[in-house]
């Protein structure tokens, strides 16, 4: 009993360090949003005076917030959206036709998952400017919808290799054909698989800086992330209001997963037992 006692406490010893490690910077990151930019390099570790929204205010301003947001929900939304649809589809044909080549297809797909964006980055960004392509946010979701596809294609596959064939038959009896049987059995038993590729992908695309700046070049077409570079100057970096401007871009992430973390729980936790 003893022994058990000590090691549930270093148990959860070590869970609330790391709990510690990983919440320091985002608590530094708000402490000092509240900071001039002089009292964040002088002493970036220390309270602030007063709580001041003005760089709150001065950042909603600067990066021009709205656009920004309808710009990153929109690519999100609907980049998410056709990652999971055509990545579960294409993941059932694979699955469920047992034509050689699709091993091969699915082989490749899981070896593109070890190619970093940086391999491809400046082949793609010259082929899509000859083509006259760039600073068009469908051209990007495309780009997101083509690049999230291994990984989620990879997830799906191994989940629907375990759902018996038995359960689409009953579809097939009926005169039903392979998409009503994915649509009507297979795709509402992907849920709790789905909200685990969903948040990844939500967390991947929202976040993302790399992409859009390459693709996105008329101000106007600024996602939140591209947003925050308005601080940098030329020679010198306004960090307070990027530390306010920072937290805005996260805010609407952590605001929908409050939202939504009893559906996000039950679904990553129904996917893990199944």
């Amino acid at each position: 009993m003893i022994g058990n006692k000590i090691a549930r406490f270093f148990k959860y010893f070590f869970i609330y360090v790391l709990l510690i490690i990983f919440i320091i910077p985002f608590f530094l990151m708000i402490n000092n949003s509240f900071k001039t930019t002089q009292q964040f390099i002088e002493s970036p570790f220390s309270l602030p005076e007063k709580i001041d929204f003005s760089n709150y205010v001065n950042a909603f301003k600067k990066m021009n917030f709205l656009d920004g947001f309808v710009n990153s929900i929109t690519i999100t939304l609907i980049s998410v959206a056709l990652i999971l649809l055509t990545a579960s589809m294409a993941a059932y044909f694979l699955v469920r036709i047992k034509w050689k080549v699709n091993k091969i297809i699915f082989a490749i797909l899981v070896a593109s998952m070890i190619v970093p964006f940086q391999a491809v980055m400046i082949p793609l960004v010259s082929i899509y400017g000859n083509l006259k392509l760039l600073n068009n946010k469908w051209i990007l979701i495309f780009m997101y919808m083509g690049f999230g596809q291994a990984f989620a294609v990879f997830i799906f596959h191994g989940f629907i290799k375990n759902i018996p064939i038995e359960m689409e038959e009953a579809v097939l009896i009926d005169g039903g054909n392979k998409l009503q049987s994915f649509f009507k059995v297979v795709l509402p038993l992907l849920t709790p698989v789905m909200v685990t590729v969903l948040i990844l992908d939500i967390l991947w695309i929202w976040n993302d800086y790399l992409l859009p700046s390459l693709v996105l070049l008329s101000p106007v077409q600024k996602t939140l992330p591209l947003s925050t570079y308005s601080f940098f100057q030329t020679y010198s970096v306004d960090y307070a209001p990027l530390m306010a401007g920072i937290v805005l871009t996260i805010l609407p992430v952590l605001i929908g997963y409050i939202f939504a973390q009893k559906q996000i729980i039950k679904g990553v936790v129904q996917g893990a037992i199944k």
